[in-house]
């Protein structure tokens, strides 16, 4: 293991415990230091403060797993374990990488004579030491050398809790996509999560006990999940730094690294609407404008607060049914842009292998998971999970909640970027014929774009200004 930060470290445990020998290194010796005299101590760990003593310590065919920053630092520490390393060994990056850059390492390290892996690691530090999601793509001889490995340490699922959530993804950077993918759909989770929330604080005025009961209810059903769970337990934190609870004392500035904003780049590329990711990706920059949107707040006015007049009760169900039928969408976009990669690089995904990775150790793991399984398993050629007849039928029973809600926020003013943009390509995916024909007009008349007919083969182009009928003049 190289690279001892939490991830690092955490793993380095956990492969440890499952019976195996490991040998460590970080580029700062204070911290595999540390290591050895801390979590590590009295286990069978072997620090190792070079990348020469690493590899001699470690017995052929050698498995050396990078945990470090992604970018150059990978491409670094790979130049210099290339000319150390012997036929066979296994290259291994663990990090966030840019899928392209997991393609091109493929390829360099093939071309040594050795076997490269990067894959994909989900389930932050308790995860990454009591088990986590692996996606590993790469050079497919790898895997059979790292599968007793990843296996072990990796989460399990399945009525028997036997199942576990890593199994091989594709080739070359299969695996890093995958893992994008999967923290896209988190970025969607989340937002949809918090407007949720808002909803319930703004409109049916629940406090923070009241809200964490809503959540516990909500995490006993079809929203069963990780996310859920976490938000439920969020409420219920008293503020250690002075009264009332932590949330209200959060700063609403949210963060992110970057994966999300791969996704919608990379979703606009391949001309897939994944709109959810970048909804929330959105979302996340606007929140971050945290002091000109309190300029903002005293110039611009929407609709004053009314009391609600409504049942709370009927409206926190309201916002369940709207939540469940946008995270399916959100899951529907996320499997139909890897539908689209898969198609453009030539990778032959298993999507309800991938949904089975999904369902333990990561960040969105979750119930209806195993749905998405079962849908995959008996339509592999699926199009988009809202044609399978559970998801059409679920979604098909939300609408009527989920078009009240979105009202309801629109009414009020409160904004809820991630909801209406699902519930807009649930509707926009569902229509036949869309307004775009207008669309692919005026682009034919100022730019001689063309347009194809409903009525006949071709592309055609018309002089629309001098085709125009001009209107008739009306006299006395």
């Amino acid at each position: 293991m190289v690279g001892l930060a939490v991830m690092g470290a955490n793993l380095a445990l956990n492969v440890e415990s499952r019976g195996y020998r490991v040998a460590v290194n970080n580029r700062t010796s204070s911290k595999t230091d540390a290591f050895l005299a801390g979590p590590a101590a009295g286990k069978n760990i072997v620090g190792c403060y070079s990348l020469a003593d690493l590899v001699d310590a470690l017995s052929t065919p050698r498995k050396i797993m990078l945990m470090v920053k992604a970018g150059p630092a990978v491409d670094a520490l790979i130049e210099q374990l290339i000319p150390l390393l012997s036929p066979g060994d296994v290259i291994i990056d663990g990090g966030n990488s840019y899928y392209l850059d997991s393609e091109r390492r493929t390829g360099t390290v093939e071309k040594a004579g050795l076997l490269y892996v990067g894959t994909g690691v989900s389930g932050g530090e308790e995860g990454a030491l009591l088990g986590p999601s692996l996606m590993p793509g790469g050079t497919k001889a790898a895997w059979p050398i790292v599968k007793p490995i990843l296996q072990a340490i990796a989460a399990k699922v399945g009525p028997n809790g036997d199942i576990p959530c890593a199994q091989w993804v594709g080739p070359r950077g299969a695996g890093h996509y995958v893992k994008m993918v999967h923290n896209g759909i988190e970025y969607g989770d989340m937002q949809l999560i918090c407007e949720a929330y808002l909803l319930l604080q703004q409109v049916a005025g629940l406090d923070n006990a009241q809200l964490y009961d809503t959540f516990a209810a909500y995490n006993r059903g079809e929203l069963q999940s990780y996310l859920i769970e976490i938000t439920r337990d969020i409420f219920s934190v008293e503020d250690p730094e002075g009264d009332g609870f932590l949330v209200d004392a959060v700063l609403d500035r949210a963060g992110a690294k970057g994966t999300g904003k791969w996704m919608s780049q990379l979703a606009l590329d391949l001309g897939v609407p994944s709109t959810l990711v970048t909804a929330a990706v959105y979302a996340r920059s606007l929140s971050a404008l945290k002091e000109a949107r309190v300029r903002a707040a005293a110039i611009l006015k929407g609709p004053e607060p009314e009391p609600y007049e409504g049942d709370p009760d009927a409206f926190r169900e309201a916002v369940r049914q709207a939540l469940y039928a946008s995270k399916i969408c959100s899951y529907a976009q996320g499997f139909v842009q890897l539908l689209a990669a898969a198609g453009e690089h030539d990778w032959p995904l298993d999507y309800g292998s991938i949904a089975l990775l999904w369902r333990g150790g990561c960040i969105i793991r979750a119930q209806f998971l195993d749905r998405i399984k079962e849908a995959f398993d008996e339509s592999p050629d699926l199009e988009n999970m809202l044609l399978h007849p559970y998801f059409h039928s679920a979604v098909q029973n939300a609408q009527p909640s989920w078009r009240e809600v979105v009202a309801t926020a629109t009414g009020r003013g409160l904004p809820i970027p991630a909801l209406s943009t699902a519930l807009a390509y649930y509707d926009g995916y569902r229509t036949a014929r869309l307004s775009t024909n207008l669309l692919q007009a005026q682009r034919d008349y100022f730019g001689a774009h063309t347009y194809e007919r409903t009525d006949r083969e071709g592309t055609f182009h018309t002089d629309w200004l001098h085709a125009r009928k001009e209107p008739a003049i009306e006299t006395d």
